[in-house]
C-alpha cells in the first residue's frame, strides 16, 4: 500500500464534502475504522479499497495500483513508471496523476486524448483548471464557444461546463492543473 493512502482517502472525502461519519455510513463501517484508515493506522483490504473507490467514483488504481516510490522520494518524486491512473478511462481519454498524492490544494494530471475521441456531454465541476497542450490538437468547448488548441497553447476553465474533441488521427497530450483535486 502507498504510504499516502490514508491522506489520499481524506483528500478525496473532503473534496466530495463528506464527513467521516457520512463516508463510514456509505461503506457500512464504523467511524473509528474510517478514522484509523485515514491516519494510516489500519490498512484496508483489497475488498475495502474497491468499496472506497466505488464510494468516491474513482478507479481502484487511483487508490492502489502504482509502483511504490523509491526510498526518500515518497511524497516528492513521481517516476514515469509509478504514475497512478485517474479518471474513468472512458471516452478515449486516459489520465495519470503527476502529483505525488492528492493532499495538495491542486493536482497535476497527464491526459492522453485518443485519435478522434470526443466528449459531447458537457462536464461541469467546482474547480479551476489550467491546461497546456504538449502535442496533437484539442477542440475545447467552454461556454458554447469552441477553441482549437495546438501544441504550446494553454487554457483556463473556472467551473464552467466544457466538452472536448480530438479532431486528429493522432493522440493529443495535455497537462492539466486542477484545483481543488477531484480524483
Amino acid at each position: 500500500m502507498p504510504d499516502s493512502l490514508g491522506r489520499d482517502i481524506r483528500a478525496l472525502r473532503k473534496s466530495r464534502k463528506l464527513t467521516l461519519s457520512e463516508l463510514a455510513e456509505k461503506l457500512g463501517r464504523s467511524v473509528g475504522w474510517m478514522s484509523q484508515v485515514e491516519r494510516d493506522l489500519s490498512e484496508p483490504s483489497m475488498s475495502e479499497i474497491k468499496d472506497l473507490a466505488r464510494a468516491f467514483d474513482v478507479p481502484v488504481q487511483t487508490l492502489y495500483g502504482h509502483a511504490p516510490a523509491r526510498a526518500g522520494e515518497e511524497g516528492r518524486i513521481v517516476r514515469a513508471n509509478a504514475r497512478r491512473p485517474v479518471g474513468h478511462r472512458a471516452d478515449g481519454l486516459s489520465e495519470d496523476l503527476l502529483s505525488p498524492d492528492l493532499t495538495d490544494d491542486f493536482e497535476v494530471v497527464h491526459s492522453t486524448f485518443a485519435p478522434l475521441a470526443r466528449r459531447d456531454e458537457p462536464l461541469s465541476r467546482p474547480t479551476q483548471e489550467v491546461g497546456y497542450i504538449i502535442s496533437g490538437a484539442l477542440d475545447l468547448t467552454v461556454g458554447g464557444t469552441t477553441h482549437r488548441l495546438n501544441p504550446g497553447d494553454s487554457f483556463r476553465i473556472r467551473g464552467e461546463p466544457f466538452s472536448w474533441a480530438n479532431p486528429n488521427t493522432t493522440p493529443c497530450i495535455a497537462i492539466w492543473v486542477i484545483a481543488p483535486p477531484v480524483y
